[in-house]
């Protein structure tokens, strides 16, 4: 039996084997990548009304190029939006142009965000790319509304957003809500991207454990297609003044394995907010984490395993590796600055200090090595905070002991 035959049996029985499984190709509802993005948008929305009350898969078919599609897209309840890819660091890339191609929906919308979920869906294995934003010239950033956002009407459910790559993208997924709504069971794993607002992931009011795992933010994650972004393209996220991990008003949120390069901030643990932070890297940043807190029965945080490189400010005074201010307790573990210079973006190539403390927090620190520092002393504390160290080393390598 000749080759093609054979391809033409494999794809007739994966065709049959998705049907079966609740399966739908997005092109047997009219998606088509020749289409405008409107007619594209019409079409998958349709497609996602109908398979609402039932649930299933909707499969974004890997074609040369991706669908055009316009925003304002609903993802309703029981619904899943499934792609070929895996998060992809550094883009896919088409063979004779650039730019990328698989399940990639491509954007040009600057109103309406695209994708807004609903409770009980899922979105896995696709790529987002915005063709005109710029990559070159940090003055003609386009500000385009979030890619995923949580619906604003209603509670939003158990949702998962897996395997995502983002191109271009401004904002990446926001998932704030205003009371009385809120979201809980949140997953966010292996996305990868860098917005251009300096904002991938936002949580705000999410009763019940929201998980961040294994997220790589960077500005090389275009490289494969010839688009990674000019260091005035990064100065311009850096002067945003945002951060890349943004929490509050959220119970218990779990953060693992999270990475970012050339932002503002790293990450940005509110007052409203208490959880665990583990295995993460924060690299050419004015702040890696800034934490504040609200009262001392449940505004606290562990954090354990990470390096900080914190090098990039209009004064080096402002650079703090990590800043704590409030109240509640901060418990870390294992985390290490050693910031320096860095020819990607402009930098300072130092941090003023280790950490700075303001107001009444506790603190305690453990096996934490601090290098790359200007101040006469790793850690500078005002106001009521207590700090206690064991086991830490400062810039000379000796042994930082601190006792409140």
């Amino acid at each position: 039996m000749k080759r093609t035959s054979l391809s033409i049996i494999f794809l007739a029985f994966l065709a049959m084997t998705m049907q079966a499984q609740g399966w739908v190709s997005v092109q047997k509802v009219g998606v088509l990548p020749s289409n405008s993005a409107e007619v594209n948008r019409q079409h998958l929305q349709a497609a996602i009304d109908k398979m609402s009350p039932m649930g299933g898969v909707l499969f974004v078919e890997p074609v040369e190029g991706g669908y055009p599609m316009e925003g304002g897209l609903v993802l309703k309840r029981n619904v899943s939006l499934l792609g070929a890819q895996g998060p992809t660091g550094r883009g896919t890339a088409l063979p004779d142009r650039s730019g990328p191609t698989g399940s990639l929906f491509v954007i040009t919308d600057r109103e309406q965000a695209f994708l807004t979920v609903e409770s009980a869906t899922q979105v896995r294995g696709i790529q987002f790319y915005y063709p005109e934003q710029t990559w070159q010239d940090g003055s003609r950033i386009i500000p385009y509304p979030p890619t995923i956002r949580a619906a604003q009407d209603q509670r939003v459910l158990g949702v998962t957003l897996s395997c995502l790559s983002f191109y271009g993208e401004y904002m990446a997924m926001d998932f704030r809500t205003k009371a009385p709504q809120y979201v809980e069971q949140i997953l966010f794993e292996h996305c990868y991207g860098y917005p251009l607002s300096g904002e991938f992931i936002a949580i705000e009011h999410c009763t019940d454990v929201p998980r961040i795992l294994h997220c790589h933010v960077n500005p090389a994650n275009m490289r494969e297609f010839g688009r990674s972004f000019h260091s005035n393209v990064i100065d311009a996220v850096v002067r945003k003044k945002a951060y890349t991990y943004w929490i509050d008003y959220t119970d218990n949120a779990v953060l693992m394995d999270i990475f970012t390069f050339g932002n503002y901030g790293g990450i940005y643990l509110g007052r409203e907010s208490y959880g665990q932070l583990t295995n993460f890297n924060f690299d050419c940043v004015t702040i890696g984490i800034y934490k504040t807190g609200s009262n001392w029965k449940n505004r606290n945080w562990q954090i354990a395993q990470g390096s900080i490189i914190a090098n990039v400010g209009e004064r080096i005074e402002d650079v703090h590796p990590i800043l704590i201010e409030g109240i509640g307790h901060t418990s870390l573990s294992n985390v290490e600055c050693f910031s320096g210079p860095n020819g990607a973006l402009t930098n300072l190539g130092a941090s003023w200090d280790y950490m700075t403390v303001r107001g009444e927090a506790t603190v305690f620190l453990s096996g934490c090595r601090m290098q790359g520092y200007q101040a006469d002393t790793p850690i500078n504390v005002s106001g009521g905070a207590k700090v206690r160290a064991v086991g830490c080393f400062d810039k000379n390598n000796n042994l930082l002991e601190l006792a409140p």
